[in-house]
């Protein structure tokens, strides 16, 4: 009998490119520190969350009214909201502990708001914005950008605010462009771009933690996702470097240093090829 692993799970759930479970495959994540993770007991506990709140709906409820409702009753009457005291907690990117804890960072509040939202017939999809995860919700005189920290709906002037750390370096007419160009920030994200954006915040806090075996497992989580990323390889092959399997980290250095052999970092890491060919040639 074949054993499925976490791994084997997340792929499946992944692996159809326009009809991933996003909620499921994001709380899939938090296997690798909860291996024995109860899978149903946060989807029921949503379940009974979102019948709380179907009852209350008037059946005539516009979108508006439902906006409104779910917003009062997630951020005021259950009292989800950004972690602040820890917000670097991985606990705050694994989606059965948020729901049990009530506090997150924003990309996985909004996960929780979402599923919450889909349930009572509202299409909330999620933004990749950069610096700070958002969502939006379209509705006939246009979309609703919403702030997953409290529920706040977001102005154009807010969000250019938001976006002016991050437009590319320049004179002010290249910047005043970026600017008039808000909407390209602003599309639904993939669930794959969704599920890469929350593997990346766990990945820069087991690098920053050298959480080497956490970080190896994030890394095959990305690879699944990003299989022909050479940046995401490489980092593997490092994870791999650190947690002595000579021979892995090899493969995806030199896989890495054939993609891009003019790499800032390539004579660093053809260095480090050597030393692991060594290493692998006393292995055998």
């Amino acid at each position: 009998m074949t054993t499925i692993t976490s791994l084997d799970y997340f792929t499946s759930l992944v692996q159809q490119a326009n009809d991933v479970p996003l909620f499921e495959a994001a709380l899939a994540i938090a296997q690798d520190a909860y291996p024995k993770l109860d899978f149903d007991a946060p989807q029921n506990e949503l379940d009974r969350l979102a019948n709380t709140l179907r009852q209350r709906l008037p059946s005539d409820a516009s979108a508006i009214q439902k906006l409104r409702l779910l917003n009062h009753f997630f951020f005021q009457e259950l009292g989800f909201a950004i972690n602040v005291n820890h917000y670097y907690d991985v606990d705050n990117s694994y989606l059965q502990r948020v729901i049990a804890k009530r506090r997150g960072i924003p990309i996985s509040l909004a996960l929780v708001y979402m599923e919450l939202a889909q349930q009572i017939g509202l299409a909330v999809k999620g933004v990749s914005f950069p610096g700070h995860f958002l969502m939006k919700l379209t509705i006939p005189s246009g979309d609703i950008m919403i702030d997953p920290a409290n529920g706040a709906s977001l102005s154009r002037e807010e969000l250019e605010e938001r976006l002016e750390p991050y437009l590319p370096t320049g004179n002010d007419a290249e910047r005043a462009a970026s600017r008039v160009s808000l909407i390209t920030y602003l599309q639904a994200a993939h669930p794959h771009d969704i599920l890469v954006r929350m593997l990346r915040n766990l990945k820069a806090i087991f690098q920053q933690n050298n959480q080497w075996q956490r970080l190896l497992e994030v890394q095959q989580r990305l690879l699944i996702l990003l299989p022909g990323d050479a940046i995401e390889r490489r980092d593997r092959g490092l994870a791999f470097a650190q947690l002595d399997c000579p021979q892995a980290a090899l493969d995806d250095l030199e896989n890495y240093l054939a993609q891009r052999p003019q790499a800032a970092d390539a004579e660093q890491l053809q260095q480090q090829a050597a030393e692991l060919r060594e290493a692998c040639r006393r292995l055998n």
